[in-house]
């Protein structure tokens, strides 16, 4: 039989790893001993913690509540065994995960996580990068950063900035192959496709008033954001693509925008939480310096 302290300090192990098995590996214990810890408390206290089958473990709404709780005391526990002087100046402590799109991940949200991760040592940032749609239960994710639609209406969001996209390529390869005026002439010059990795097809392009357009002249396919941009400066093709990656290579010229009347009205990007109730402190302050960076237009240009 485990003391109680020792049972919650299980739990809170648990509580942010994705199974048992891995909150095992940190406490450097043996996941029975884990399931054992977990099994007793939900005794203890009548109530379930996680919700659990072969495929997946998640945390239960009480569980989530317990965990705040606990984490706080058992702080608080523990710097009293601190020699003086050495007692934390923070309560921040733990993990956070967070996703978000790869090119947005790598060009903008990175250097604010690198900032966070150097002024609070004691916050571990998890980062997954994927430009498809999360699944915040299973990864078990604090904080979302997306474009466009946000498909669960319970998520906690808030809307930073506006996205606008353009029909990019290099003055080169316009002046080569001249600069298509309708949506249809698009099919007469090479274009760079993005594979949408959930259902395998090309992303198709958008334009004002809801049209949609596939062109067909596709030089180069991939499903990596971050080389379609790399392929567009290269000369491979026109590609459209989001204004804030690519305003800083039209002001320096590296790229023209053809199309411009016929731009879709532009999409939002968000930052997200999938929780509501109680927030720890470590998750709070990130989320709150990922939404004040992606609002300055300084940081994360959205116009032209």
């Amino acid at each position: 039989m485990l003391n109680r302290l020792e049972m919650m300090r299980i739990f809170c192990a648990t509580a942010e790893a994705s199974s048992f098995k891995e909150a095992a590996a940190r406490l450097s214990i043996s996941p029975q001993a884990v399931t054992r810890a977990v099994k007793e408390l939900e005794a203890i206290l009548g109530e379930p913690l996680f919700y659990r089958n072969t495929r997946q473990m998640r945390i239960t709404e009480y569980g989530e509540q317990l965990a705040l709780r606990a984490r706080e005391t058992i702080g608080q526990m523990d710097d009293l065994f601190l020699p003086s002087g050495k007692r934390p100046q923070s309560e921040l402590s733990g993990i956070v995960r967070i996703t978000a799109p790869i090119v947005i991940g790598r060009v903008f949200l990175l250097p604010i996580l690198s900032r966070i991760a150097r002024e609070h040592p004691q916050i571990t940032i998890d980062l997954r990068l994927s430009d498809t749609h999360s699944d915040v239960v299973e990864q078990q994710i604090d904080i979302g950063v997306r474009v466009g639609f946000l498909r669960d209406s319970s998520f906690v969001a808030r809307a930073l900035s506006k996205v606008s996209f353009y029909v990019a390529a290099t003055p080169e390869l316009v002046a080569r192959t001249k600069a298509p005026r309708t949506l249809q002439e698009l099919n007469e010059v090479p274009t760079i496709a993005l594979v949408d990795k959930s259902n395998g097809r090309n992303w198709p392009w958008f334009f004002v008033d809801g049209q949609q357009f596939a062109p067909k002249q596709n030089s180069f396919i991939t499903d990596d954001s971050d080389l379609e941009l790399s392929l567009a400066l290269a000369g491979v093709g026109f590609a459209q693509l989001a204004a804030s990656f690519i305003i800083p290579h039209i002001k320096s010229g590296r790229l023209v925008t053809v199309l411009d009347e016929f731009m879709a009205p532009s999409w939002d990007l968000y930052v997200y939480r999938p929780r509501r109730g109680p927030v720890p402190e470590r998750i709070r302050l990130v989320y709150d310096e990922i939404a004040k960076a992606f609002s300055d237009p300084a940081q994360y240009p959205v116009e032209r």
